[in-house]
């Protein structure tokens, strides 16, 4: 790995670029949402949901460290808060908080968020039921 990387980018881009503790495959979660980018990196998110709280949030990804760092800078944001506020995540947010994510990489933010997204209307829908 390139000596510059290391100086390049962010402590916060680093600790979530190899952060490994949030990824998991969780049998029967609450909500789950899946999605592939048009770089063909894909992004799994599963959530557990406490009295309206996201208590419980992992993710499985297949993609590049961008796109790690982003899946686990959705976790930061939205572990521990409500279902209403974890809506207003935005791949913004997660840019901001990396500080150094690559602006050619701004749809790796975009493809977390937009995961995350579809885990939240999966357990809208099954709540429904």
């Amino acid at each position: 790995m390139n000596v510059d990387f290391w100086n390049t980018h962010s402590l916060q881009y680093l600790e979530m670029a190899f952060e490994t503790s949030n990824r998991e495959v969780v049998q029967n979660p609450d909500g789950y949402g899946k999605r592939t980018g048009e770089c063909g990196d894909t992004i799994e998110f599963f959530i557990m949901v406490d009295k309206g709280i996201l208590n419980q949030i992992s993710f499985e990804v297949q993609g590049c460290m961008n796109t790690v760092a982003c899946s686990n800078t959705v976790v930061r944001l939205a572990r521990g808060i409500s279902l209403e506020k974890a809506w207003n995540i935005l791949p913004e947010h997660l840019s901001s908080f990396l500080q150094t994510l690559p602006q050619d990489h701004f749809h790796c933010a975009e493809l977390a968020v937009g995961a995350f997204y579809l885990a939240l209307s999966d357990y809208s829908e099954k709540k429904k039921k």
